[in-house]
């Protein structure tokens, strides 16, 4: 099983990058291969909603030219997908935000002269996110807002972790947040079996 993990955090040593280790050795202790992409590092433009996506059923069929194309190839080619963010203003940073656009119109064929398929059908989708509110004030409309999009692209929601930063002033990783962290990842891969 391979596993796609988004990173949508600007700091390759942030807290979300913290949280990110102990994630994918835990992952790779279940048998679960996992390749991390820096979305911050990819050129994903945002969709001007050309719709020119919805003219091929059988691939992602955008004519922007960027990272997206190998990316949603990428995930084709994953059995489990997890957003990795940062929490900005209550949703996911803006590559990020960019990227899940792009994905909802190139993988589900929904809104051209006909409906088509899903391509991205029955895949796994999972959040681990940082904030510096309570996950419950900070998270939660993220967590919303992708419940709502799996629903609607037919993908499997396996639930998130948030863990909260208490200030710039303070530690943020600590060894109750790894054992919840790893304790998410060993659900995760419960779940796919």
């Amino acid at each position: 099983m391979r596993a796609l993990i988004l990173m949508g955090s600007p700091r390759r040593n942030g807290n979300t990058a913290a949280l990110l280790a102990p994630f994918c050795a835990e992952l790779a202790a279940a048998g679960i291969e996992a390749e991390t992409v820096w979305l911050y590092d990819r050129a994903i433009r945002p969709c001007t909603a050309c719709r020119r996506c919805q003219e091929n059923w059988s691939g992602f069929g955008c004519p922007q030219a960027d990272d997206v194309p190998e990316l949603f190839d990428r995930i084709l080619d994953s059995g489990l997908v997890v957003l990795a963010t940062p929490i900005y203003s209550w949703y996911c940073t803006p590559p990020m935000k960019a990227l899940l656009d792009r994905l909802v119109y190139g993988m589900n064929k929904f809104y051209g002269g006909e409906r088509g398929p899903s391509l991205w059908e029955g895949k796994a989708l999972a959040l681990l996110m940082t904030c510096g509110y309570r996950p419950e004030k900070g998270t939660d409309l993220f967590e919303e807002g992708m419940r709502r999009y799996c629903r609607h692209s037919g993908l499997r929601y396996l639930g998130g972790r948030a863990e909260r930063h208490l200030g710039y002033d303070t530690v943020f990783m600590d060894g109750e947040k790894e054992a919840r962290t790893r304790a998410f990842a060993r659900e995760l891969a419960a779940a796919l079996d």
